[in-house]
């Protein structure tokens, strides 16, 4: 019985490593835009008078968006939403962690039906051929990751909602 507990606690820290690893690629790119846009608009300055990295606002609006649902598993797994306790400061610790628990799993609903819709959108651009307007890139990859990644937020919810309520959070 002990090797169920062992491969549920090594499940566990690998979602853990995942989700700090998801979030650690969206730091890298959100640095790799920045550095993007700081030569951008570098070189559109008076000092060289050129243009400045052709199609840099479409490549900055992708990868923000798949940076900020990069973020999003490891806000959960650490609690970083925002929560109000204003009506539940009075009851028990364990009534909170189930009241917890229960909104987890309200998110991570939400975050499959973001993730259902993403997919949809981007069954819908793959089919059309949509593509940026500048650099041409098909439209339905950041589409197709952020639902992916919305997925993976959702997960994390109905982790945590379990890890409530076994009382491990």
């Amino acid at each position: 019985m002990s090797g169920v507990g062992e491969a549920d606690a090594t499940r566990e820290r690998g979602i853990d490593a995942l989700v700090k690893w998801v979030a650690l690629a969206g730091g890298a790119l959100l640095v790799a835009v920045a550095a993007m846009v700081v030569v951008s608009v570098t070189l559109r300055s008076n000092l060289f008078g050129m243009a400045g990295v052709p199609g840099d606002f479409e490549l900055v609006q992708m990868i923000t968006a798949i940076c900020a649902f990069a973020f999003l598993p490891l806000c959960q797994l650490r609690r970083g939403n925002i929560f109000v306790d204003t009506f539940t400061m009075k009851f028990s610790a364990r009534i909170n962690q189930l009241i917890d628990a229960t909104w987890d799993v309200v998110y991570g609903l939400a975050m499959v039906l973001i993730a259902w819709r993403l997919g949809v959108g981007a069954i819908s651009a793959y089919a059309s051929g949509e593509n940026s307007m500048v650099l041409r890139f098909p439209a339905f990859w950041p589409v197709v990751i952020c639902a992916v990644l919305a997925g993976l937020v959702a997960v994390v919810c109905f982790v945590t909602a379990v890890r409530r309520t076994k009382g491990q959070q």
